[in-house]
């Protein structure tokens, strides 16, 4: 009788087991699909990343193209008229044609194989193969061919070429240095201070521990946007006599620990005070110190929690721009690399294409720190979530 129960409770169930992990499924994919997107944009020719979406990368597109004729110097007199012959393809390649016209103001008027009427008595004729044949019962002049727009089915194409602009752009090199100058200290300097702060709020007795921890979860909700500029204008007041201006890169170490701080505290001290509490106890009855508590037994039981805030803060400074650029600037020295990220763009948005690739140049180290220590980011943050 027990076991028939069981039997139907496993299947009154199922609906709704099958419900979640579809409702699991739907929200991978769509939280996947723009970063695939992204990632088959990058391989992109640029003109068809223009015209059509990364969805139909593997289909053709139609493409309103501008092609030239051959130099007039290859005219050739027949029947008493000049022709010119040769393709309008890009290095003399067939292409599939489906209009094409002699002027920017009617560029598709004509189809494959019709004559167009030009001025001076001149005629073009091209084929759905992008085969030209333009007459003049004049020479020829000048020293470029004439232009001929048309709209062709293009294939799909795939390249390095984005990749390559963004790897070969002046100064990648120095602002990915940039980057890990500012990124490895900002993110080893807070675990540090957030780790004793953390033991201290958790372990050690003080008058008005409450109050401190009531503060640090207040400090939570402090938009780092407001406190940029007085952060700054203190940095300026200060930086004179201290040597700790806004533009160094002590300065920018010092604003990253102060934002990340708050954050850290909190998940290191909900975790370190979930200890076992007889282990603690122990050592102190043995003669062990704080310190050497700390070091000794804390450090190493928390080191699931101090991996999963590493990725936190490595990838929220790595990826940052804001800060960066308040206080360490934009010259050429010191842009980090979303800036000259930003910086290949051009003040006017030109380029945009490259974005594409950018994007995956930018997240390859954040993915590698991520992948090194994602085993441990779960554990640390549920067992530092919960009280």
């Amino acid at each position: 009788m027990s076991e028939a129960k069981l039997s139907l409770s496993k299947l009154r169930r199922s609906p709704l087991t099958i419900l979640v992990h579809l409702s699991v499924l739907i929200i991978v994919v769509l939280w996947t699909l723009p970063t695939a997107g992204l990632l088959i944009s990058s391989f992109r020719d640029k003109d068809q990343l223009a015209v059509s979406g990364w969805w139909t990368a593997l289909s053709a597109s139609e493409q309103n193209l501008i092609g030239r004729t051959d130099d007039p110097d290859t005219q050739v007199l027949e029947n008493g008229v000049y022709v010119l012959k040769g393709s309008i393809g890009e290095n003399g390649e067939d292409v599939d044609v489906r209009m094409f016209g002699w002027t920017s103001k009617a560029p598709t008027e004509h189809f494959p194989g019709d004559i167009a009427l030009m001025r001076k008595g001149q005629t073009l004729t091209v084929s759905a193969t992008g085969q030209y044949i333009m007459t003049s019962p004049e020479p020829f002049t000048g020293s470029r061919g004439k232009r001929v727009f048309f709209t062709a089915v293009i294939p799909p194409k795939f390249s390095l070429d984005n990749y390559r602009e963004v790897l070969t752009a002046e100064g990648i090199g120095q602002s990915f240095i940039n980057s890990l100058t500012v990124t490895i200290p900002a993110t080893v300097i807070p675990i540090l201070i957030a780790a004793f702060a953390a033991y201290a709020l958790s372990w050690m007795r003080m008058p008005g521990r409450p109050l401190l921890i009531a503060l640090v979860v207040g400090l939570l909700v402090v938009p780092l946007q407001m406190s940029l500029i007085p952060l700054l204008r203190l940095y300026n007041d200060i930086g004179a006599f201290f040597g700790v201006g806004a533009k160094t890169y002590l300065g920018i170490w010092l604003a990253h620990t102060g934002f990340g701080l708050p954050l850290a505290i909190y998940l290191l001290r909900n975790y370190i005070s979930n200890l076992p509490k007889e282990i603690i106890e122990s050592a102190r009855v043995d003669g062990a110190t704080d310190f050497e508590i700390f070091v000794r037994i804390v450090l190493p039981l928390s080191f699931p929690a101090l991996a999963s805030f590493s990725i936190f803060q490595f990838l929220w400074v790595w990826n940052d721009l804001l800060v960066a650029t308040v206080f360490l600037g934009n010259g050429e020295n010191e842009l980090v690399l979303t800036g000259r990220l930003r910086e290949l763009l051009g003040s006017r948005g030109g380029n945009w294409e490259i974005l594409t690739a950018s994007a995956f140049v930018s997240i390859a180290v954040p993915l590698a720190v991520f992948f090194s220590l994602q085993r441990y980011l779960v554990r640390g943050l549920l067992a530092g979530s919960v009280k």
